[in-house]
């Protein structure tokens, strides 16, 4: 189900600094989405791909997994809450999130971008 069908419970909630359960329960209210482990940090995943994950590369960081294409758009509009992860990863589309410059509609729509890309496939 694409995130525009299911996102207009959250709206309305802007203004509200995420914190890491914040970001956990965002991206647990998505559709099909579990946690696990990735690396010892937890992971959120649709049909057993990651979306997302917490706790990398620090405490306070979030990791969505975009397009470069979203990425690039993201970073662009929000350098202070967006930036692309180091290496491959970050070519790629994988893209840091911090979460307390952000609020929770600027990250749920991250996460949704990022729960779209995996859970279309």
């Amino acid at each position: 189900m694409p995130f525009a069908a299911w996102a207009p419970e959250y709206r309305g909630q802007q203004g509200l600094i995420m914190t890491a359960e914040d970001f956990r329960q965002v991206a647990l209210g998505m559709p099909n989405a579990t946690e696990g482990l990735h690396r010892r940090h937890p992971d959120f995943r649709v049909n057993n791909k990651v979306f997302a994950t917490l706790g990398y590369p620090g405490a306070g960081w979030g990791m969505v997994k975009l397009t470069p294409e979203q990425q690039e758009m993201l970073v662009s509009a929000e350098p202070d809450i967006f930036k692309p992860a180091t290496g491959a990863w970050g070519r790629r589309g994988s893209t840091l999130v911090l979460l307390e410059a952000t609020d929770r509609s600027t990250a749920l729509s991250a996460l949704g971008m990022a729960r779209d890309n995996v859970g279309a496939k």
